[in-house]
């Protein structure tokens, strides 16, 4: 599938590269009360860092989702983090324009709502605990100790490779260990960008997405990732446009990871490519 970058002038509206995009966006904003903007937020809406725990949401994120969001349906950001540590690095809360935004976080496991400003969500999975006790001993075993940084995400737990000397090498020589590690545990391993991510099955972003999507009955569905674990939203937004719901897919631009790029109908430049889009689009909605 091939794909378009933005425009350099920030009030136009970029063209998608495939019919099926042309008609989502067309979708979006001609009819956008019944629109649904998803998004990403590491990568997407907010520029990726060497330390997760110091990402935080593009300057100009938060201004251009309060700007479209009272146009649409609803806004949600999709996030393998924790929904209240997105909320906290996004700077969501307690903003105009974003009462009614939902986080749907560790791939949908965990929900906030700016409405009531509480995280809900199942017990933890208690292979998780399991995993995380056996990960130092792991590494050191592997050799892929030095510079690799293990996160506590509470309902997941991620080892990250992007502060090695290698980062790609150390990747790769942690995906089978890391699968066995998973997998005796009752786990599943999500790679990302210089990160392995152990967490339980059964849910991923599409399944989210398309849960969400049905939930608010959406009749058009934007959605913009920039990592592998995207890919299941990219997935969900294809099966809505099959059931005749029109979709938007949005790659925020990264050389690392190339899946997103070829199937995305439109390609910008990163998170601040994210951010003229939406403000474009919420110029189109007024």
């Amino acid at each position: 599938m091939g794909s378009h970058t933005d425009s350099t002038d920030p009030n136009a509206t970029p063209t998608p590269a495939t019919q099926a995009g042309r008609e989502g966006l067309e979708a979006l904003v001609s009819r956008p009360g019944k629109a649904l903007i998803a998004l990403d937020f590491d990568g997407t809406l907010a520029p990726i860092v060497a330390d997760p725990e110091q990402a935080r949401a593009h300057p100009d994120a938060v201004p251009a989702l309060a700007a479209i969001a009272p146009r649409v349906a609803a806004v949600a950001v999709v996030t393998g983090r924790p929904a209240g540590v997105a909320v906290r690095h996004g700077g969501f809360a307690g903003v105009p324009g974003l009462e009614h935004l939902v986080v749907l976080g560790h791939y949908g496991a965990e929900r906030w709502e700016a409405v009531t400003g509480r995280v809900t969500a199942p017990a933890p999975h208690p292979g998780v605990a399991g995993a995380r006790a056996e990960l130092p001993g792991l590494l050191d075993r592997v050799g892929a100790w030095q510079g690799t940084w293990i996160e506590e995400k509470g309902r997941a737990v991620a080892v990250h490779t992007r502060r090695a000397a290698d980062p790609q090498a150390a990747f790769e020589s942690l995906r089978e260990p890391l699968a066995g590690l998973a997998a005796r545990h009752g786990l599943v391993v999500e790679p990302g960008r210089m990160v392995l991510e152990l967490r339980p099955p059964g849910m991923d972003k599409g399944v989210a997405l398309g849960e969400y999507a049905r939930e608010i009955g959406a009749g058009s569905v934007l959605y913009a990732g920039d990592d592998l674990g995207d890919l299941a939203a990219y997935t969900a937004v294809e099966k809505l446009r099959t059931a005749g719901v029109p979709g938007l897919l949005v790659c925020s631009g990264s050389d690392e990871v190339t899946e997103l790029r070829e199937r995305a109908d439109l390609v910008v430049d990163g998170p601040a490519g994210v951010v003229r889009l939406l403000r474009a689009l919420a110029g189109r909605m007024s």
